[in-house]
C-alpha cells in the first residue's frame, strides 16, 4: 500500500509540474504503471484471504479431530496417558470385568461401583447424575481402584509380557548407582496396603531400591506394584537376572583401602552385621554343663 500511495503522489506531483497553460500533458506511463500496481496489490489481497480462509478451515478439521478422538479414547487409554504414569501398563478390560479378580476391593476403595464403572466407561445413568464434588471423588477413585487391579494383573502371564517389553526399552528408569552401569530398574511397593509408601524402583544387579527419578513418577502410590512383582519377574524371565556380582565401592585414603577394624566401619558393622553383634554377646549354649565339668574336676577322689 505504501509503494501504491509514492506512486499516486508521484503521478500528481508531475502533473501539477507541467505548464500551466497546458503546454505539456501528464504521463501516459506513470497513469498506467499505477493502474498495474493497483491490479497487483488487489490480487495478493485476494490471495492472502484464500490462504487464511484454507487456514481457518484446516484449524476446524484438526480441532474435529481432536474432539472426535478424545471422545473415542477410553478412560484406560486417558489414564495411562497421563504424564507421570508412565509405570503403568494397560490392563484388560476381560481381566476388570471379572469379579473373581476384583475380590476383597471393594472395601478398600470407596465409590466402588462407580469407579468401576468409569474404569469400564459404563454410561451413568441420568437419575444418578453426580455433582463436581462427587465426580472428583469418583475420579480419585477410580485411579485408586485401577491401581490396585494393576497390582494384580501384573502377576499374571498378561501383566508380566506387558512389564517385560517396558522394561526392555528402560521405561521404568536405571538404577542411579554408578557402579551399577545404567541398569535397567523395575517399579516396587514397600507395602501392599495402600497409602503408605510410594512407588521405588529396585535394581536387580545391586538388589536394593530408589526413588523415581520423576516426580511425578515418585508420588505413585507403591501398593500399584505390590511387594512382590519385581522378584517374580526376574524368576518368570531368568535370562534377564545379571549373571555378574555387584561391584562393591571401596573407599581409599590416599589411595590406600581403609582396614576394616578402623573406626570408619564401626557405624556400617553395627547396621550391617547386627547379627554377628548378637552371637558374640550371647552365653555359650550349655552353662550348666560346664558347671557340671567344674563340680566333677574339683570332686575328692577325682584326682587319682
Amino acid at each position: 500500500m505504501a509503494s501504491v500511495g509514492v506512486t499516486a503522489v508521484a503521478a500528481h506531483h508531475n502533473y501539477n509540474s507541467t505548464d500551466h497553460n497546458g503546454s505539456a500533458a501528464p504521463s501516459t506511463n506513470v497513469v498506467s504503471n499505477t493502474h498495474s500496481d493497483l491490479s497487483a496489490l488487489r490480487h495478493g489481497l485476494e490471495k492472502e484471504e484464500d490462504e487464511l480462509t484454507v487456514d481457518d478451515d484446516d484449524d476446524e478439521d484438526e480441532d474435529e479431530e481432536f474432539s472426535q478422538s478424545d471422545e473415542d479414547s477410553s478412560w484406560i487409554s486417558w489414564f495411562l496417558n497421563l504424564r507421570g504414569n508412565e509405570f503403568f501398563c494397560e490392563v484388560d478390560e476381560e481381566y476388570i470385568q471379572d469379579d473373581f479378580n476384583l475380590t476383597g476391593l471393594s472395601s478398600l476403595v470407596p465409590y466402588y461401583d462407580y469407579a468401576l464403572d468409569m474404569i469400564l466407561d459404563v454410561e451413568m445413568a441420568i437419575e444418578e447424575t453426580l455433582t463436581e464434588e462427587q465426580q472428583e471423588l469418583v475420579e480419585s477413585a477410580a485411579e485408586m481402584l485401577y491401581g490396585l487391579i494393576h497390582a494384580r494383573y501384573v502377576l499374571t502371564n498378561r501383566g508380566m509380557q506387558a512389564m517385560y517389553e517396558k522394561f526392555a526399552t528402560a521405561s521404568f528408569g536405571r538404577c542411579p548407582r554408578a557402579l551399577c552401569s545404567g541398569q535397567a530398574v523395575l517399579p516396587v511397593g514397600r507395602s501392599d496396603v495402600p497409602r503408605n509408601y510410594t512407588v521405588h524402583i529396585f535394581c536387580p544387579v545391586c538388589r536394593d531400591i530408589f526413588t523415581p527419578r520423576s516426580s511425578r513418577s515418585a508420588s505413585i502410590d507403591g501398593a500399584y506394584f505390590g511387594t512382590t512383582f519385581p522378584h517374580l519377574f526376574l524368576m518368570t524371565f531368568p535370562e534377564l537376572v545379571p549373571h555378574s556380582c555387584p561391584q562393591p565401592y571401596v573407599p581409599r585414603i590416599f589411595g590406600f583401602r581403609i582396614h576394616k577394624s578402623s573406626p570408619y566401619y564401626g557405624t556400617t558393622d553395627v547396621i550391617s552385621n547386627p547379627q554377628k553383634k548378637r552371637q558374640r554377646s550371647r552365653p555359650s549354649k550349655h552353662p550348666l554343663a560346664s558347671e557340671r565339668s567344674l563340680a566333677v574336676a574339683s570332686s575328692p577322689g577325682m584326682g587319682n
